[in-house]
């Protein structure tokens, strides 16, 4: 564990790490408002985030573990051989630790500047499951909240430039023997009378609510909050391409306060407790794109911190585009919230296909007066929807602990045009609260296929259909 003194030296380096201001160009259009802004110019603006978020580029040095001492036979310890490599990639001034065919157990791995973890075809790293292995602490977040805690799987902190590429995958290893009972739920392995996380979470929440520092907030051993798989914490030029992702603890890529991150044609496949695929935290400049995620949550869901400490932070998620993805099991395809207290602010996403029966829903808006926080600007066009069990498009003020908490969310400008569906059960969930209405939702071009039951639309202002039909016939408020 980290004594009080290295805990506030990362603590200050946390501060001595900015997020960016948005670039000008960029916020003066954003300022302006999808209802003032002509109709191509969300999508110019989507354009332009596509264009400007490029992968880091590295030297032309490469670092193959076996040569540091990696055995790929599944049961050599790695850990030591892996991080004497990135640590040498880094100091010679970057490049590409190169991880060949076989399988490497190892625990956590810490990503320094310029280097990529690249995983070969044939490769996979096998991560401990041995919770002590991801000791000391680290600052991270759990479900939007600051504290210290095991490390994630594959973690940074404060780096630029860096990356995990190539063909191979990344298993966690987390199933029902390991990882997930410590969510407490008979499907996931837990049986009553074993550690769990629920007195651990609440009194997280509960240090966070009371202003407690971060430095106070140490778990870890005997808290059983379980880390992401791949976390880059105030980290910039980040690449996350071509790798398969299976067996996450929680959730599996977790960008969080960081700038310019592309997570480019990554497969995730895990079915455990919170297993979200991607959940960009608190970030800007995202592209997340040729993507597949079958998972046990929400396939995306954007965030920006947990109530009193997102407050705190107060550092929102903008500036995010998702374009030709696949989502197929998941709570939600393209979700934001429940965690954004910080707010949320132009989201696109086009040309991707959603379809399963245990989809959920296709685009999820989560939040209430707990929470609080904003959705101003979000985009979607050209989805192709085969299968959703519940609502298309569900904006949900209710969720969770609902209204009367005294921080009421606001959602406004959400657009969304030229989508099919082939079956849900029901078109729109939408639900705001009388003093604290959805505003400005635009449908144009819309076809919800066949659907059972009638749509649900409480304390909406301005909702515009155009074209918008199901099951065959014209749609109306």
């Amino acid at each position: 564990m980290l004594s009080r003194r290295a805990a506030m030296r990362a603590l200050a380096m946390s501060a001595a790490v900015p997020i960016l201001t948005p670039r000008a160009a960029l916020a003066r259009e954003s300022s302006a408002g999808a209802s003032t802004a002509h109709p191509g110019a969300p999508w110019a603006r989507a354009n332009r985030i596509a264009a400007r978020v490029r992968p880091p580029v590295f030297p032309h040095r490469r670092f193959d573990i076996t040569r540091f001492g990696a055995r790929g036979d599944g049961t050599t310890d790695c850990t030591a051989a892996i991080r004497a490599a990135i640590r040498a990639c880094h100091e010679a001034g970057g490049g590409h630790v190169d991880v060949p065919e076989g399988r490497y157990l190892t625990g956590p791995i810490h990503l320094l500047d310029r280097v990529d973890l690249h995983v070969k075809e044939g490769a996979t790293l096998l991560f401990s499951t041995d919770p002590g292995a991801y000791l000391p602490l680290v600052l991270t977040r759990f479900e939007g909240v600051e504290l210290f805690n095991y490390s994630p799987l594959i973690y940074a902190y404060g780096r630029s430039d860096i990356a995990v590429t190539g063909s191979g995958t990344l298993d966690g290893r987390a199933g029902n023997d390991h990882w997930w009972p410590w969510k407490g739920q008979r499907d996931h392995g837990w049986d009553p009378g074993e550690p769990e996380q629920s007195a651990a979470r609440a009194a997280l929440f509960a240090q966070a609510e009371g202003g407690v520092p971060v430095a106070r907030r140490r778990y870890g051993e005997g808290g059983y909050l379980r880390p992401s798989f791949i976390e880059p914490y105030r980290c910039r030029n980040v690449l996350i391409e071509g790798v398969t992702i299976v067996n996450s603890p929680m959730w599996e890529i977790h960008p969080t306060l960081s700038e310019n991150v592309l997570v480019q044609n990554v497969t995730v496949v895990s079915h455990g407790p919170n297993n979200d695929g991607c959940n960009p935290e608190s970030s800007r400049m995202v592209v997340i794109r040729g993507c597949t995620f079958d998972t046990g949550d929400d396939c995306i869901a954007i965030k920006s911190g947990r109530n009193a400490d997102g407050r705190r932070v107060n550092v929102p998620s903008e500036h995010i585009l998702v374009e030709k993805c696949t989502m197929r099991d998941g709570h939600g395809g393209m979700t934001i919230g429940s965690e954004m207290s910080g707010g949320v602010r132009e989201v696109f996403i086009r040309d991707c296909a959603m379809s399963s029966p245990n989809l959920d829903i296709a685009l999820r808006f989560k939040t209430n007066s707990v929470r609080g926080g904003f959705i101003e600007g979000f985009h979607a066009r050209d989805l192709e929807i085969g299968q959703v069990g519940g609502s298309v498009i569900d904006v949900n003020f209710f969720y969770e602990e609902g209204p009367g908490h005294g921080f009421n969310p606001s959602v406004r400008g959400i657009d969304v045009r030229d989508v099919t569906v082939g079956t849900a059960e029901r078109a729109l969930n939408l639900r705001g609260y009388p003093d604290a209405p959805i505003r400005d939702v635009t449908l144009t071009d819309v076809d919800f296929g066949t659907t059972a039951t009638p749509n649900v639309i409480e304390n909406v202002e301005n909702l515009v259909l155009k074209n918008v039909i199901a099951n065959g016939e014209p749609m109306t408020v």
